[in-house]
This record gives structure tokens, C-alpha cells and sequence, in this order.
């Protein structure tokens, strides 16, 4: 039995070396897509109705808009692997924060640090100013990647703060194959801190400044979400109003661009650790056995009847 015991004790050092031989082969799902994500960093998107346990009052405080954004960027990241990202931001201005890259960890870590425009240079905006932007990004992915696919997710509010139309984004629909434009607030609406710029006002989900004021009371942003379809029907594109209690429902890749890397594979050991498990779990098996065993003939003897008579 002591043999025994010094065996397991010596396959249970093994099996924390994970042993394994090389050669293993890990094929890799891969989407051959360029995927175009535009996002509203308008003094509106840091209003605080994203949380559903307080959209339903307005006025009432909660996550603001931004950190639902940064939620489903992360989730947009994970959807497509082995695709390519591209971030445009869009307040007063169009800005390319991020160029295609498979790297998805750039991709969050510029959103983590978005800050929305600075309330008291804010001039107002339109929702379609990114359209000229996407347009020239898309067309740039097709020049230099004919064969791939491209996706456009649009994440904004869709409040239009400027008096003329918002510019169409019909010459994008052509160029891409897929997408969808996702809503953030509630009709209700919800209130907005100042932003100063400084890193900390917003990154961390509320801001830190005091509430924008209108008329005597705290101003309301509230989503337009005829605004947010109109865009979503130029696209050619499905629209969702997002909610904190809900996760988004994300469109496929096109299938023609969507396989198994075979030409590429990820060289892996073959994990060996299984066999030595299973050593271990006899091993346990026997000595469970046996100390079963000793604990029957030790009940068996403390029953039996002793002889000769009281003293």
C-alpha cells in the first residue's frame, strides 16, 4: 500500500506539468471581414438613462450611454475572429481613431478611453457627419482587399443638435454586405454632466462635473430612434434599440468569408494529462478501498460479543 501512495503522490506531481508531446494541430475559425465601427462621442451619449432599473423616470442617474457603447464594442470584437477593425468617432467632426487591424485589444482599449466633446465648445451636430469618412474607409478596405467582406456598425443616439438635415449614408450601402445600427437612451430621457476633456470625467462610466442645466432644471437628452432607422434603411442594415438588460443580437458574417484556417494552423502539444488523470483515479480507487475495507473490520469487531462472566 505504501507503493502504492508514493504512486500517486508522484502522478499527481506529473499531472501539474500538464504532460504532452508536440505536434497537435488547432484549426482556427477566421472571418475574412473588415468590420467599420462609428461612434457617437457627442456631449448626449454621457446622458445617464442606460441602465434599466433607472430608464424608466426621467431625470434619474445611471451608467451613462458610453458605457454601453464600450460593452458592445467588446461584444462586436468577439463576434468576428480573425476580422479587421477600423474606429471612427464623430462629434462636431469625423475622426479615424483607429485604422483596420486584427488587433482587438487596440480596438477596446480605444474605446475604454473615449471621451465625449467638451460641453462648453460644443456647437452642435449632425448624426450623418461621419458619412463622407466611412465612405472613403470602406472604399479604401475595397481597394486594398477586394475579396473581403466589410460591416458597418453605426452606435449613437441619433439626436440631431444642428438645424439642417443630416447628411445620407447612401454611398456606404453599396460597399458593404452587413452591419447594424444600435440605439442608446429612452424616450423618457436622462441627465448630463459637464465634460471637461480631462481623462476621468466619463471613462469610468458617470462624470464628474455638474449637470447641464436648461431652463431651471437638469436637461434631458432623449433618443430619436426615427433618426437611428433612417440611418440603419440607407445602410441597408438592421436597427436595435439597446438596453443594459439585454444583450445585443449581432448579425452574422457573410458565410463566403467565414472558414477554418487549414493553411495556417496553430501548432499546439498534444495534451497528454488525460492518461495520467485516469492513473490518478485508480490509484484514489484502491485506497478508497482499502480504507473501506479496515473501517468494515474495525465495526465488525467493536459488535462482536466478549466472553466470561461479570467481575
Amino acid at each position: 500500500m505504501w507503493i502504492l501512495r508514493v504512486l500517486l503522490v508522484i502522478a499527481c506531481g506529473v499531472l501539474l506539468l500538464r504532460p504532452g508531446v508536440p505536434g497537435g494541430h488547432v484549426r482556427t475559425l477566421a472571418s475574412a471581414t473588415d468590420v467599420v465601427i462609428a461612434v457617437d462621442t457627442t456631449a448626449s451619449m454621457v446622458a445617464e438613462d442606460w441602465d434599466s432599473a433607472n430608464s424608466g423616470s426621467a431625470g434619474s442617474a445611471g451608467n451613462t450611454r458610453m458605457a454601453g457603447v464600450r460593452e458592445d464594442v467588446r461584444r462586436i470584437a468577439e463576434a468576428y475572429p480573425g476580422a479587421r477593425f477600423a474606429l471612427i468617432t464623430f462629434d462636431a467632426n469625423a475622426v479615424l481613431r483607429l485604422p483596420l487591424t486584427t488587433d482587438t485589444g487596440a480596438l477596446v482599449s480605444a474605446v475604454e478611453v473615449l471621451q465625449p466633446e467638451v460641453t462648453r465648445q460644443s456647437k452642435g451636430s449632425s448624426i450623418g457627419i461621419a458619412n463622407q469618412l466611412l465612405t472613403q474607409t470602406l472604399q479604401n478596405a475595397q481597394k486594398a482587399s477586394p475579396d473581403r467582406a466589410r460591416m458597418v456598425f453605426y452606435l449613437g443616439d441619433g439626436e440631431q443638435t444642428v438645424s439642417t438635415e443630416p447628411e445620407p449614408f447612401d454611398s456606404a450601402k453599396k460597399l458593404i454586405s452587413g452591419g447594424e445600427v444600435l440605439g442608446y437612451g429612452t424616450s423618457q430621457g436622462g441627465p448630463m454632466r459637464e465634460t471637461t476633456g480631462a481623462f476621468g470625467d466619463t471613462a469610468s462610466g458617470s462624470g464628474a462635473g455638474p449637470y447641464i442645466q436648461y431652463q431651471g432644471s437638469d436637461a434631458l437628452s432623449r433618443i430619436d430612434e426615427k433618426n437611428l432607422q433612417r440611418i440603419a434603411s440607407e445602410l441597408g442594415v438592421t436597427y436595435e434599440h439597446r438596453t443594459a438588460d439585454a444583450k445585443t443580437v449581432l448579425p452574422p458574417a457573410p458565410k463566403s468569408t467565414t472558414a477554418y484556417r487549414e493553411d495556417d494552423p496553430l501548432t499546439q502539444p498534444t495534451d497528454l494529462s488525460w492518461i495520467v488523470a485516469l492513473v490518478v483515479a485508480a490509484l484514489l480507487c484502491a485506497e478508497i478501498a482499502r480504507a473501506t475495507m479496515l473501517i468494515v473490520r474495525m465495526r465488525g469487531l467493536s459488535v462482536r460479543p466478549t466472553s466470561g462472566g461479570d467481575s
